[in-house]
């Protein structure tokens, strides 16, 4: 259905900048809040940026990646913090998955 990938929401270690996609709005102010928790403590632990992003099927999928120049990237730390937060915040995916899928893709529950 889409070409590219939908984000959710971006953290930049280099820039110290944080991205919440309007188009998420309705989602509520506790979920938004924890999502901004969760992807900025990640950038901060490993470094680089971190998305969160919709594939074409409504996985919510993580994407971390880090300047070349960028020696205290440490990608042994992101697949791990990845690990976590998928067991850790289970819940929270599964029902940020469920809700694309239901408002962006039009799937029935």
């Amino acid at each position: 259905m889409f070409d590219e990938n939908v984000v959710l929401c971006v953290s930049n270690s280099y820039d110290k900048k944080y991205y919440f996609n309007p188009e998420f709005d309705k989602l509520p102010d506790d979920v938004k809040d924890e999502l901004k928790i969760m992807c900025v403590l990640f950038t901060e632990e490993v470094g680089g940026i971190l998305s969160m992003e919709y594939d074409e099927d409504g996985n919510l999928l993580f994407k971390s990646q880090a300047d070349e120049e960028d020696l205290l990237y440490d990608e042994i730390a992101c697949g791990m913090l990845v690990n976590k937060a998928q067991k850790e915040k289970a819940e929270l995916l599964e029902s940020l998955e469920m809700f694309y899928k239901v408002f962006f893709l039009g799937e029935e529950c």
